[in-house]
């Protein structure tokens, strides 16, 4: 049993009983046996079970975004998007159900036919972390589903009270209609959940969302066993600010970036490259709006910023401060603990620091950007492109030929690249995900839905010759 907590006070919500190995095993089976019944149901009647999730998910919206609130930690407003999210990829998914295809080719051969089939894998496991507890698995589920995979889901052990509920809500759906819950499993637990799912050669597809860390020893573990995985792990953004940008974009972009969440999310923006004509205005005017955040308890609806999800995520925080000052850096605001209950620490602008230092070059799940002046175009892309992680990216520019450099082969190697917005706040329509020790996965929108399905290419003779390939002839 492990006590779930509240970031924003350190008390006690709730316990919650964890699966133990025995209690994965049944699981696993439970949605094998699910999926028997769940692959056979046509897509397009697989995508009315998932619209009927997301208005589900509607009609609880707001209660489920404040339990967000309570056990994550992040903003109201935040936690509602976040089931927005699922909402909204679920009406993503009803319209793929009746898309999905393979082309039809043209056959060499006469009297034959060549054409492409895609078939579900079978079980997928999707592994969540804790800042956004619903939406990732709603990315994952809502597609996966509707190309014909039953899901067996993990979220982190400190937001297993989001997972519960979020669970209860789809298997009710389910149920109503006279199919098995066991088609959206769920096992709470740790580190030996998450390492049985990876090793374990009956999960189809393996999606894994967390740090960089624990991804490197998940995509071994599943590649040892020549399974599939899906990896969405670290970022470390950065924005780019050049001299004729419109700052009035640019100020609310870098706040919102590196301050919503309290830090905490994979798009995050963790480095701000201005350009030397204007870092000084950008700073004053950045650090005056930082002061202006409103900090407060998360299900306050005027609070703009909550606290950390844990204490160790304050210790983090602090190391990470005193390792910027160690090398260089001037703490032009905040880099202090907030003297309150909870996980609160100050939204935090780190000056002076060179392009290539070692804390820049780690992603550090806080609030505390580093601003970093550049000179040139060629210099500040490669900046952007140094770090070992290829998340997202933002330039703020009126240039055009810039911004097609910038979205060209020697732009930015990330897998988001944006132009006069932040890093953060994807769009569902668009494949989410980055390149290098990001992981190279892509989740939700355009062809995503293909690392859900495997791939047969399908040849038809419906003559009654039988004509070789190549023209060889056998005889």
């Amino acid at each position: 049993v492990v006590t779930t907590y509240c970031p924003a006070n350190n008390e006690p919500i709730a316990s919650v009983r964890q699966g133990n190995l025995e209690d994965y095993e049944e699981t696993v089976k439970k949605a094998k046996e699910a999926w028997k019944v769940w692959a056979d149901i046509p897509a397009p009647k697989r995508g009315e079970i998932v619209r009927q999730i997301g208005d589900a998910l509607r009609q609880k919206i707001k209660v489920l975004g404040s339990l967000v609130s309570l056990e994550m930690g992040k903003i109201f407003v935040e936690g509602v998007g976040e089931v927005q999210e699922y909402v909204d990829v679920c009406d993503y998914a009803v319209g793929l159900s009746r898309m999905i295809g393979g082309p039809i080719l043209p056959s060499e051969r006469p009297g034959h036919a060549l054409i492409e089939q895609w078939n579900p894998v079978g079980l997928v496991g999707v592994i969540t972390a804790f800042n956004f507890p619903v939406a990732v698995y709603g990315w994952n589920s809502a597609i996966a589903m509707i190309c014909g995979n039953a899901c067996l889901w993990k979220g982190a052990p400190t937001t297993s009270l989001v997972s519960v509920a979020v669970t209860k809500i789809i298997a009710k759906v389910l149920e109503d209609n006279k199919l098995p819950g066991a088609i959206c499993s769920l096992v709470c637990g740790g580190a030996d959940i998450g390492a049985a799912m990876a090793r374990d050669e009956r999960m189809d597809l393996l999606s894994f969302t967390g740090s960089t860390k624990v991804g490197k020893q998940v995509a071994l573990m599943v590649q040892e066993r020549f399974g599939r995985s899906l990896l969405e792990l670290g970022g470390n953004n950065a924005i780019i600010v050049f001299e004729d940008a419109d700052l009035n974009l640019v100020i609310p972009s870098a706040l919102f970036a590196a301050v919503g969440t309290a830090g905490q999310r994979c798009t995050t923006a963790r480095r701000l490259f201005l350009h030397e004509s204007i870092h000084d205005e950008v700073v004053a005017k950045l650090a005056k709006a930082y002061a202006q955040v409103r900090i407060g308890d998360p299900w306050d609806s005027d609070t703009l910023y909550g606290p950390l999800h844990t204490k160790e995520a304050v210790k983090m925080f602090l190391d990470a401060v005193e390792q910027a000052k160690q090398q260089g850096g001037s703490v032009v605001c905040g880099g202090k603990v907030i003297n309150r209950p909870g996980n609160y620490v100050e939204p935090t602008i780190v000056t002076g620091l060179p392009h290539n230092a070692p804390i820049v070059h780690t992603e550090t799940f806080a609030p505390i950007l580093y601003v970093l002046k550049f000179k040139e175009e060629e210099e500040v892309f490669a900046w952007n492109n140094e770090v070992k992680q290829g998340l997202s990216s933002s330039i703020f520019t009126k240039d055009l030929g810039r911004i097609f450099r910038w979205l060209g082969p020697k732009g930015s190697d990330c897998g988001i690249v944006n132009v006069n917005i932040p890093t953060s706040g994807a769009e569902i329509g668009g494949a989410f995900g980055g390149e290098k020790h990001t992981g190279g996965g892509r989740e939700s929108g355009s062809d995503s839905w293909k690392h859900y399905m495997r791939r047969s290419t399908c040849t038809i003779n419906y003559s009654k010759d039988l004509p070789l390939a190549q023209g060889i002839k056998f005889q």
